[in-house]
């Protein structure tokens, strides 16, 4: 099921809609190289704090280099191993603590890094792959196993890939692959001039 459009309360553009995380990829269809740095060229654009682009990414791409894809697929969480393990792409995405500017702490780094994640993950739906983003990793084990210094922060691991058939998944994910998409009324979220203050009448 490679096409789950969100069922919006108002259309938004298809490529919003159509982004979501199925964990179904095809094991057998690589993400090619010229592919990859087009992912990681709409990261390079991502938005943030005084340009300081705090985001850095370690790929993994199993079709050139197994033993480093490997290493990622090992320090994610068990459950998330059993689906990530035909994904072509692992990325690890990680945050400056540090503005590289003056050296200060940099709260927004986290921030900005996320902006790096979604427009991967949009521009990845704009060319037909999938991705999954997960919090479910070792840190310490990631931050070993990638020599990632002190000062950066493992956020977060991402799987990338073309779609593939959900009968080739575990099938403790197959009710979640095909479960409705959902979100909180927008009321709930969202305010309008003051905390609580909904936003919709």
């Amino acid at each position: 099921m490679s096409q789950k459009p969100a069922p919006t309360d108002i259309d938004l553009h298809a490529l919003l809609a159509g982004r979501w995380s199925p964990r179904t990829f095809d094991p057998g269809r690589m993400v090619d190289h010229e592919d990859m740095l087009t992912l990681l060229e709409a990261a390079r654009w991502a938005p943030s704090c005084f340009n300081d682009q705090p985001w850095r990414f370690v790929v993994c791409d199993k079709g050139s280099d197994q033993e480093s894809w490997s290493k990622l697929l090992n320090v994610l969480a068990e459950k998330n191993q059993l689906w990530a393990k035909n994904a072509p792409l692992l990325m690890l995405i990680c945050a400056d603590s540090l503005f590289q500017s003056n050296g200060k702490p940099n709260r927004w780094g986290q921030y900005d890094s996320g902006a790096a994640a979604i427009s991967v993950a949009l521009q990845a739906t704009a060319m037909g792959l999938i991705t999954h983003q997960m919090g479910g990793f070792d840190t310490d084990s990631a931050r070993q196993a990638f020599n990632i210094p002190q000062q950066f922060q493992p956020m977060a691991a991402m799987a990338v890939g073309y779609p593939g058939d959900i009968n080739q998944l575990d099938e403790v994910f197959r009710d979640a692959e095909n479960a409705p998409r959902q979100r909180a009324d927008v009321n709930s979220h969202f305010f309008l001039g003051n905390w609580g203050r909904p936003v919709k009448n």
